[in-house]
This record gives C-alpha cells, sequence and structure tokens, in this order.
C-alpha cells in the first residue's frame, strides 16, 4: 500500500551496470572503483527507476530497489510529477562505447503504447529477442560527451546526400533513386531491397576501402570500413546499415558539446564515453550494424524523413556553476554543476532529481539528511527539497531533473 508519508529527502543510489559486448573495459569500472582484471565489457550504468534494473537506494542503511521506494513513498516525486508521470520519468545513463553501436531510432508515446500493446495481444514474450517494444513509454534521449565523441545522428541535408553520391563513385547505382524518390525514397530503397543487390552495391565500395585503409574517423569512410569488420554477415554478405553511414551526419563532439534525440531521428554511437538522459524507456527499433533484431518494417512507420544539419548543444548558463542542456522533452532536463573547491551551493528541487558525481569531493545536507560524495558516487533527492552542497575539491556533477 503506498503511503503518503516521507522519512527521508535524499538517498544514496548505487547503479546497475550493463555488460554489452561493445562496451569498454576501464571508464566505468574506473568511475566506480571497480578491479577489471579480467576485461569485461562495461557499457553502461543505469541511474534509475527503470523495473528492468533498478538502482538500489539506501535510506537509514536499508537498502531497497529505487522503483519499489518511489511506490512506498509517492510523495517524493512532487505532485506535479505524480499526478503527469505517475513514476519517475527520466532514466541517466553513463555509456562507455568502445565499438559502434546499432543504427536505430526511438518510437513516439503514441507510437509506443500502440506497439506494446500490440506485442502483448500477439503473445510476444516481454524478453523475447525478436521483441520490438519492451514498454508503453517513447525514449527522446539527451546526451554530453565526458571524452571525444563520434556519432550519426540524423539525414544530412538532401544536398550534402546528393553529393556523397557523386563523390562515392560506387554509389552510382543509387543516384537513380535519389533523383526519383529523394531522401526518403532512397533510403527505403536500400532498406528494403534483396540482398544481393545490398551486396552488390557495397561490396566494390569495401574492396576499395580494404585497399585504402581509412584512418580518418572524421569521415565516412574510416566508418564504413570499420562496420563492415565489426558486422559481418554469414556467407560473405553486407550489412545494409553501412548505407547509413554516409546519408546520416557524422558527428565529433568533444567533451561538453552534446545532441538531442526525439522521437524518429535515426541515430548511432560509434566510439567514446558520455552522460545520457532519457525518458524512462528501453524501446529501440534497430536499422542495421548490430546481431540484435532487426525489424525494418517497423523501421520505416517511425523514421522521420527530414534532412538537416544537427544542432550541437553546449549548455546554457542557469544558476550558480551550472550549466543546462535545454532539450523539447517534458520527462527530463540534464545539467551539469561545476562547483569550484572550497564553494557552497545552495538549491531547492521542484521534482526529483538523481545526482552523479564524475570529479571531486562534496558534501551533501538537506534538513533531515546528509551524504558524503565522491567520484561515482549518485543520489536520489526528494522533490521540494532546499539541499546545501559543499565542495572540498573542484567537482563536477550532473543533475538529472523534471523542467520545471
Amino acid at each position: 500500500m503506498p503511503r503518503s508519508d516521507v522519512s527521508f529527502s535524499i538517498a544514496s543510489l548505487r547503479g546497475a551496470v550493463q555488460h554489452y559486448a561493445w562496451g569498454g573495459y576501464d571508464y566505468i569500472p574506473h568511475l566506480l572503483d571497480i578491479k577489471n582484471a579480467g576485461q569485461k565489457p562495461f557499457a553502461e550504468l543505469w541511474l534509475g527507476a527503470h523495473a528492468n534494473a533498478p538502482s538500489i537506494a539506501t535510506v537509514d542503511s536499508r537498502e531497497e530497489p529505487l522503483d519499489t521506494l518511489i511506490t512506498n513513498h509517492p510523495a517524493v516525486l512532487g505532485p506535479k510529477v505524480r499526478d503527469r508521470f505517475g513514476r519517475l520519468p527520466f532514466l541517466l545513463k553513463v555509456l562507455d562505447a568502445r565499438d559502434m553501436l546499432s543504427i536505430q531510432v526511438h518510437p513516439s508515446k503514441k507510437q509506443a503504447e500502440a506497439g506494446f500493446a500490440r506485442e502483448n495481444t500477439t503473445g510476444v514474450p516481454i524478453d523475447a529477442p525478436e521483441r520490438n517494444y519492451k514498454d508503453d513509454n517513447h525514449k527522446p534521449e539527451v546526451h554530453v560527451a565526458l571524452t571525444d565523441f563520434w556519432m550519426l545522428h540524423g539525414f544530412r541535408p538532401e544536398e550534402e546526400i546528393e553529393r556523397q553520391l557523386h563523390d562515392v563513385n560506387e554509389f552510382a547505382p543509387l543516384r537513380p533513386l535519389f533523383i526519383s524518390g529523394g531522401l526518403e525514397g532512397l533510403y527505403r530503397a536500400v532498406m528494403t531491397a534483396p540482398q544481393e543487390e545490398v551486396d552488390a552495391w557495397l561490396r566494390p565500395l569495401l574492396t576499395r576501402l580494404e585497399v585504402q585503409k581509412p584512418d580518418d574517423p572524421d569521415k565516412p569512410d574510416y566508418w564504413a570500413l570499420k562496420a563492415a569488420h565489426t558486422f559481418p554477415l554469414p556467407d560473405g554478405r553486407l550489412d545494409r546499415g553501412i548505407f547509413s553511414v554516409y546519408l546520416l551526419n557524422l558527428l565529433h563532439l568533444k567533451p561538453g558539446e552534446g545532441t538531442f534525440q526525439d522521437a524518429g531521428v535515426l541515430h548511432a554511437y560509434l566510439q567514446g564515453t558520455n552522460v545520457e538522459l532519457m525518458a524512462n524507456s528501453d524501446n529501440v527499433l534497430r536499422g542495421g550494424l548490430t546481431p540484435k533484431h532487426v525489424d525494418v518494417a517497423e523501421l520505416l512507420t517511425t523514421v522521420t524523413f527530414v534532412g538537416r544539419h544537427t544542432k550541437v548543444l553546449r549548455g546554457e548558463r542557469g544558476g550558480p556553476f551550472e550549466q543546462i542542456y535545454t532539450t523539447p522533452a517534458a520527462d527530463f532536463q540534464l545539467s551539469r554543476l561545476q562547483i569550484p573547491a572550497n564553494r557552497r551551493f545552495a538549491l531547492r528541487t521542484h521534482g526529483p532529481e538523481i545526482w552523479l558525481v564524475l570529479q571531486g569531493d562534496v558534501d551533501v545536507k538537506s534538513k533531515a539528511n546528509a551524504q558524503h560524495l565522491c567520484k561515482g558516487n549518485a543520489l536520489f533527492v526528494a522533490a521540494h527539497t532546499e539541499v546545501t552542497l559543499s565542495a572540498a575539491a573542484d567537482s563536477m556533477l550532473y543533475r538529472a531533473a523534471v523542467p520545471e
């Protein structure tokens, strides 16, 4: 039975690590002060209340999954978040990509609700590898690079795609498809063509790249060859996701820069480490460059066929020591706090928040609780909590919240 009383205002969090094969070996173990002598991939650190991997919250030495804690104390969400979302609406991650991730897109809220209900009705098990919709929520997301970071994001402007088709001689057979059908016609054609055609279009390109061995990660050729090596298909077939390397914007982000991925935006993380904040969902539709399930028909109902340059987010000044990465999402807001040594910073939360310390040494105090945080520590802060942060050393925190 949910209880309305709140006996705590802050709780320490222990996140859940996801050991996907593409993950790095060092960044997350170093962050969490974990030895990784066996070189196990540490791909993602999840901080949130997602049912698949909730964080463990500690209050007064008592441990409890964060989703259970919120269910038992719904007042920690605050009335606005509780009434609108009924749950913690966001999920904070640290992601370390050693290898390329899949070409992917996320559904809208309406698409997710319909797809989740449809797969439930047809009896697809929730953990089946061919399942598209793991929940009924959308998954817009914002991220900020912690290292040099390469990614694909949204279709290039159509004039750039046309130039690519002329600059890459092996793509000559694709030019008529673009002339007749534009961006959407071209993408639908390469995603639905028989495998024999895909191989015929890509093999001459990859044969040339094998000889040239491109080494500039700011050029699509580098990632096309890497994708062919990373995701070989049986019987010498070629992955049609390689086309996306040339059709999407290739970004090289510096630390502190990021992007926003709304529903329908094709994207792929290629290499690097970032902090990522998203709606509380795990819905992904894939378009290649992955051993996981690819459903082209469902993907094509979700993709937004608009060609434009990507807006790179660099943060906007908020309160003292704070940079806010503003997006249109109602579910979340990501900001970075950089507090100099021996400085104090006070704030009041209006909704639930999760904080993660990436650097430094910080004391956090509310009227009811106090915590000492250092590198790798995380905290859940209840709504309407007055908090004071005191930094003993230069400190950097990422703050996940809900927009006011």
